[in-house]
């Protein structure tokens, strides 16, 4: 009978061994058992999730933990809150550590713009941060926010290390930050008496002195009224009096309101001169 050629190089395999003219080198199966038990055992890591723990503990034991973390570019964020992001507690590998997954993870963080993490071997993680600027602080009902030359939110305004800057107060107040620049920029004298910017209907602003004075800035030409505010201010210091608003609402007029002691006080004088008025008439 012809055996078939396959079957036939297995039998004269299986007669060359049987008679002793095969050699098979010297600890073939303690090798061969060693890696089909390390077969089994990565495969049941594999399974049960494991791998990771193992592969850093591994690394680690081989003298990759990481022992400096370089930090550079924080301001506003704490090194606290980086380390507890890239999830380091002393025993954590270099080889383990996935700097695409830390930098991702760090630009989440409110203040973090853009991340940079790099592995320098043998325990050296660098991470370097670019920052968002605050540019102002955003009043929404009872909720203080810093936020962006660009409107976005940065985070809440948790102390005050942030007073200095602008307050703009109101729905839409942050989104006109972005044209705040341009409208004020031009009239120092008189931003630097503001203490809040109000937005009002979203089209114009309402501007609180710190003096308790409010102007009232028309929708449209917002640099002829600050002119003008400027010039009543040089030439008759106007923003001193006892005044409550000064209203630039009207493009044919301003309006000023008077405190209400100073208002009574010109009624007063008003009627004293009525009085003597008629009293010199009667007397022609």
């Amino acid at each position: 009978m012809v055996l078939p050629r396959p079957v036939r190089r297995v039998v004269r395999f299986m007669s060359s061994l049987a008679g002793g003219r095969v050699h098979i080198p010297e600890h073939v199966g303690t090798v061969s058992a060693i890696a089909f038990l390390a077969s089994v055992g990565i495969y049941g890591m594999v399974l049960g999730g494991h791998a990771d723990a193992v592969a850093q503990a591994t690394t680690t034991a081989a003298g990759f933990a990481i022992e400096d973390v370089k930090v550079s570019g924080n301001v506003q964020t704490s090194e606290i809150e980086i380390l507890q992001v890239l999830g380091l507690d002393g025993a954590t590998s270099l080889m383990a550590l996935n700097a695409e997954a830390a930098k991702s993870n760090l630009e989440k963080l409110p203040w973090v713009e853009k991340a940079e993490v790099r592995k320098i071997y043998p325990k050296t993680v660098d991470v370097r941060l670019v920052e968002r600027q605050a540019y102002a602080i955003w009043q929404h009902g009872s909720d203080l926010s810093l936020i962006e030359k660009s409107g976005s939110v940065i985070a809440p305004l948790k102390d005050g290390k942030f007073v200095n800057l602008p307050l703009l107060v109101g729905r839409d107040a942050e989104v006109a930050a972005r044209e705040f620049d341009a409208d004020f920029a031009a009239w120092p004298d008189v931003k630097a008496r503001v203490r809040a910017y109000v937005r009002v209907g979203g089209r114009r602003w309402d501007l609180y002195l710190n003096n308790g004075v409010i102007v009232k800035l028309p929708d449209e030409g917002i640099d002829q009224a600050l002119a003008e505010l400027s010039d009543m201010e040089r030439t008759q210091q106007l923003l001193e009096r006892e005044i409550t608003s000064v209203d630039f609402r009207l493009a044919d007029r301003t309006t000023i309101e008077l405190t209400p002691d100073a208002a009574k006080r010109r009624d007063a004088a008003v009627a004293v001169r009525l009085k003597e008025l008629k009293k010199a008439e009667r007397q022609i």
